[in-house]
């Protein structure tokens, strides 16, 4: 029986009767995790069960504009509400997500639940004792796809207009607008069906990509112009402290994307941006070819993700940081040379 198999033939027992549900992203909720969770929590609801879409932290300003947003429940802004949820659910559901430690200060409370978890996620190294049901797949673009394939699964009428909106701009973001993680033509032929019913395409991406701040646009020409160029090793860095950061009138977001660019260089196979906001030192990685960030992170980052992008952390300063990157990158440079 085939992951998918096994996977609807649970699921189908769980949606056998009314249920209550409490989707979950994770920590620093980005398109995908919004898309995803907004999606499922909706076709739950129109399935007749009780569903609410959860985040551990506040998301950028740039995807408030999303269908049902404004109704997303933030841990840091309604613990006692979300604590009572989670404690009261029959059902928490993962999305973009494999493990309770990606939720930051929601960990606790996931780790003393009594309902069962499911997952639909795309992320390496999930552990798939801790699920009563799971569909993992790797080789998908985004939490977005893998959800709309289960919803499309009971029925496309699902895929209304609110559904679809959500779903397409998961996928848009967590792609780069199609230009990395397309593992499949499956990719668009999902896009045409949500298309038929989302908003019009253009509107999403002017959302999305459109909606900058003169200080986020600043920010973004600030980082390249500091951006180094590490020859030797094929990999651009840019660093940005805490004092960089403000100076610029941070808001939760303004980086978004900005590790993207130096891979438009020709020579440049790595990027990685390195940012203070706090303790610990966040990572971003990106890569070009199949070169894996997600092997690079995981050993040596606390993190991981997928072969071309991935995230970890440092406990420590920016300086400490940059300096580990810099010490670990000869163990790569053969791969990344090639």
């Amino acid at each position: 029986m085939s992951n998918r198999d096994a996977f609807f033939k649970r699921f189908d027992e769980v949606l056998s009767q009314k249920r209550r549900f409490v989707v979950l992203s994770h920590l620093n909720p980005d398109g995908d995790a919004l898309g995803s969770s907004l999606a499922m929590a909706r076709f739950l609801q129109d399935r007749g069960h009780d569903a609410v879409a959860m985040v551990p932290n506040d998301f950028p300003r740039f995807l408030a504009w999303m269908p049902g947003a404004d109704q997303m429940l933030v841990y840091t802004q309604h613990s006692a509400q979300c604590k009572s949820l989670i404690a009261n659910a029959d059902y928490l559901l993962f999305l973009d997500f494999n493990h309770p430690s990606r939720t930051g200060l929601m960990q606790p409370v996931l780790n003393e639940a009594k309902a069962p978890f499911v997952l639909i996620d795309h992320h390496h190294e999930a552990d798939y004792s801790q699920f009563t049901c799971y569909l993992s797949d790797t080789e998908v673009s985004s939490a977005s796809e893998l959800a709309a394939e289960v919803i499309a699964h009971y029925g496309v009428e699902y895929l209304n207009g609110f559904v679809s909106t959500n779903l397409l701009t998961g996928i848009i973001t967590d792609t780069g607008s199609f230009s990395h993680s397309v593992y499949s033509p499956k990719l668009f032929n999902t896009c045409a069906l949500l298309v038929k019913n989302s908003m019009p395409y253009k509107e999403i991406h002017q959302n999305i990509y459109d909606t900058f701040s003169e200080g986020r646009l600043r920010l973004l020409g600030y980082s390249i112009n500091k951006m180094q160029i590490l020859d030797e090793y094929a990999t651009a860095v840019i660093t940005l402290s805490k004092k960089e950061l403000e100076s610029f009138n941070y808001q939760v977001g303004d980086t978004e994307g900005i590790v993207n660019y130096p891979l438009s260089i020709e020579n440049v196979k790595m990027s990685v941006l390195i940012t203070e906001r706090g303790n610990p030192i966040r990572l971003s990685f990106r890569s070009k070819g199949t070169f894996s960030v997600h092997e690079l992170c995981s050993k040596h980052f606390s993190g991981g993700g997928h072969t071309n992008a991935a995230g970890g952390t440092f406990n420590g300063t920016i300086e400490g940081a940059l300096e580990k990157l810099m010490s670990v990158l000869p163990d790569f440079k053969n791969k990344l040379n090639r």
